[in-house]
């Protein structure tokens, strides 16, 4: 088929004209003359792209009829309505996670309880109690509206937080180990995300990194060898987002303690995601618990808040009071600090736990100890519904079948939990071409992922309350779709 791109632009409105019409300028009411410019040229290139796709074969032409219906006023009106609304909707917003990935670090990680989504409504919209304390009518620590909670769940003398676990080593390394030497197994000597990596952080906090033993194996007695005066720190780093397997050998965490205690030298462990919840006990990896590594004698420890533990963004550090103190005294622990949001959020996350209630709870915990079956159920539910919704079973053909979650964040690796997923293709979009349809014609955007020529929704991710939206979703992509964006629409055939 043939056509002339440039006779088919030459029909769009001109900018001035279209800022004149009645119809266009309802439709721009109570913006700024900068901002309708700029969303009727928006508006007009989305229509300059659709031939700019065809050319490069990406979708068909449009028909004459098609392009002459997109032009005319009322239906450019109704494109530059929907600009706007793009415009000034949020930039950060909800999406449905059915990727199957639980801790999805794009798409924000743990989702928030109730109960802390109800903590930062009610401290974030009023005053607090932030650096006050009631009690004695004066100055106090914002620290302690976590502290006195997360100590007693785990068993630590003292806490505090910080914006990430990041920052929590790099703060610890600062305060205890500069100017000195720290002693590290070279097989922990971990990339932690965003190309951070252990011996980077050590140097920027003006630590001298001590290398021990092999990629794979490390005892015990490399350790001592390696302790001198300048020794500040034996530090552990746990291998969250990799394992070593085979042979491979590092020396036991309380033996490791032990060996801190004789030398008088601190053993600091970087846990990584730092899980309260014994995942293991529902047969999901091998996780340690913080407190399993408080027990076994660990000086000082720090972990993350919104990977396993379910909660807000942060970096905990807990242990031993006076090497608490010496990092709440460092100049980082204020340029490093959180929050109000953060602290109602994690001491209600918390809350859930010393309540007993943090597998019903929270997001995090509730999807990875979901069985098969429940999650089976809801998959047949939602692609019974699909099917039975003309709209959508005339332009998608929705399947279901089984697969594997993934929990992601750097955390269990290798723990694959068996899942049921939807699987949805069309003959006349390709799985690339329905995946951005599914991002972006409904609210909310559905993020899924492709897998042999389909796109593939893993039921486990998506959260209570959250079957209502993906059906509309799917219905505003299927319509996309029978509207004929990827492909001949409703009636023709190719």
């Amino acid at each position: 088929m043939q056509w002339n791109r440039a006779l088919e632009l030459r029909t769009l409105p001109a900018v001035h004209k279209l800022l004149a019409d009645p119809q266009v300028q309802q439709a721009l009411a109570g913006l700024p003359r900068a901002t309708q410019t700029a969303v009727l040229n928006e508006a007009l290139a989305e229509l300059r792209n659709m031939w700019t796709a065809a050319e490069q074969g990406m979708a068909p032409p449009p028909s004459a009829e098609q392009w002459a219906q997109w032009t005319a006023v009322p239906a450019l009106a109704e494109r530059v309505r929907a600009c706007v609304q793009r415009r000034l909707q949020p930039q950060l917003r909800p999406v449905l996670n059915l990727t199957g990935v639980v801790l999805h670090t794009n798409l924000g990680r743990a989702p928030l309880s109730e109960r802390a989504l109800t903590a930062v409504w009610a401290v974030g919209g009023q005053y607090s109690n932030l650096e006050f304390d009631l009690g004695q009518g004066g100055r106090g620590w914002r620290h302690s509206h976590v502290e006195a909670r997360l100590c007693r769940l785990i068993g630590a003398e003292a806490a505090l937080v910080v914006n990430n676990n990041a920052a929590a080593v790099w703060l610890t390394l600062s305060a205890l180990a500069s100017g000195g030497e720290a002693v590290v197994s070279r097989g922990q000597l971990v990339e932690i995300g965003g190309s951070f990596r252990i011996p980077e952080l050590m140097q920027a906090a003006g630590v001298t990194l001590v290398e021990v033993g092999s990629t794979n194996k490390t005892r015990l007695a490399d350790y001592e060898r390696a302790i001198t005066p300048q020794t500040r720190l034996l530090v552990r780093v746990h291998t969250s987002n990799y394992r070593i397997v085979g042979f491979a050998e590092q020396p036991a965490l309380t033996d490791l303690a032990a060996l801190s205690q004789r030398c008088g030298v601190p053993l600091y462990e970087d846990l990584g995601s730092g899980a309260l919840f014994d995942f293991a006990r529902y047969g999901i990896g091998d996780e340690p618990t913080v407190q399993h590594s408080l027990q076994a004698g660990v000086d000082l420890i720090s972990f993350s808040g919104d990977k396993l533990l379910g909660g807000a963004q942060a970096g905990i550090v807990a242990g031993r009071r006076e090497l608490v103190q010496r990092l709440a005294r460092h100049p980082l622990a204020r340029a490093l600090r959180v929050d109000k949001l953060t602290l109602a959020a994690l001491d209600a996350t918390l809350a859930a736990y010393e309540a007993g209630t943090a597998q019903q709870e929270l997001p995090v915990i509730w999807m990875l100890t979901q069985s098969y079956a429940d999650v089976a159920a809801r998959c047949r539910q939602l692609a019974d519904r699909l099917r039975s919704d003309p709209a959508v079973a005339a332009a998608l053909t929705v399947a279901e079948a089984d697969d594997v979650s993934h929990v992601g964040g750097g955390a269990l690796p290798e723990t694959a939990l068996p899942t049921r997923v939807l699987r949805l293709t069309s003959r006349w979009a390709g799985a690339q071409q329905l995946a951005a349809l599914l991002r972006t014609c409904g609210e909310p955007p559905v993020i899924g992922r492709i897998g042999q020529d389909a796109v593939v929704l893993d039921v486990r991710t998506l959260l209570p309350g959250q079957d209502e939206p993906l059906l509309a979703s799917v219905a505003a992509a299927a319509k996309a779709v029978a509207d004929g964006l990827y492909g001949p629409p409703t009636g023709q055939t190719h």
